[in-house]
């Protein structure tokens, strides 16, 4: 082996150094691999959440930014007229880190407001300049991949973007916890309320995307329906069950008036659904 190709392989990301090592390279599918994988964590070569995380990792790449965007109509914004009691109040009451700032439109965002940056105003608040600190916004379709996202989120040190519609108009925004809990599970912070904990999405497409963890009864709710909770307390066991299996990231399960696709599985459990409505 030259010079060349042992820069390549020290060049690729520490999970495909893993893979190369631990695991039979000769499979020729996702799929293959990942059955793979699980076999290591049966053996005892990896740990559960090892497994859990490497799975998580593999599939950032199927997903795309709208599944797993804030949607438009939850975004706590700010607008750029507001006085520095009025954006105080919202920050106090929300608990986020990061604002969207828009001036007259929603879909004209003219910045990213930092929590954290309000604090050389206080005592001093007629001084308060919204321009000076609002921070210029990073914008992203809805159909980019999560694995860009992130190349893109740490190349410019952001940690918010606005997501953007074919129309360049604003459909949501997305943070770098969003695409990092696909890979390690949720992360939950000292800010973080039960309720801020959006289990079902709407998209602008009209799918839904739907935590596999929702309770039947709250899926009912929302979607004003009738499904049976005999047996199981979440809409993941109940597709598990009509599955007869955990099936995997990419299967679809129907169970009308709705066609379930998996977004993400980690072998063990559901996590993550894509729910359309159905004739």
């Amino acid at each position: 082996m030259n010079n060349s190709d042992t820069n390549k392989i020290h060049k690729r990301p520490w999970w495909q150094r893993w893979i190369r090592k631990n695991i039979d390279t000769s499979v020729s599918t996702h799929e293959e691999l990942i059955d793979e994988i699980r076999q290591s964590q049966k053996n005892n070569i990896i740990a559960t959440e090892s497994l859990s995380m490497l799975e998580g990792v593999m599939q950032v790449d199927k997903l795309q930014v709208r599944d797993i965007m804030i949607p438009r109509a939850n975004i706590r914004f700010l607008q750029i007229h507001d006085s520095f009691h009025d954006i105080l109040n919202v920050v106090l009451d929300a608990g986020h880190s990061r604002y969207p700032v828009f001036d007259d439109d929603k879909d004209d965002v003219e910045g990213i407001l930092l929590a954290k940056d309000l604090l050389k105003y206080v005592g001093n608040e007629e001084s308060f300049d919204i321009d000076d600190i609002i921070r210029h916004p990073s914008f992203v379709p809805e159909s980019q991949q999560l694995n860009t996202l992130l190349s893109q989120f740490r190349n410019s040190r952001n940690h918010m973007a606005i997501v953007v519609d074919e129309y360049s108009g604003t459909s949501g925004l997305v943070t770098i916890e969003d695409v990092l809990e696909q890979i390690v599970g949720d992360i939950d912070d000292e800010h973080d309320d039960v309720d801020e904990k959006h289990n079902i999405r709407a998209q602008s497409d009209g799918r839904f995307t739907v935590q596999a963890k929702t309770e039947i009864e709250e899926f009912n709710e929302y979607f004003k329906c009738d499904m049976s909770d005999r047996g199981y307390d979440t809409i993941g066991g109940i597709v598990s069950q009509k599955a007869g299996k955990i099936p995997q990231q990419g299967e679809e399960v129907i169970l009308r008036p709705f066609q379930f696709k998996v977004l993400r599985s980690d072998g063990r459990k559901i996590q993550l659904l894509e729910v359309n409505k159905i004739n």
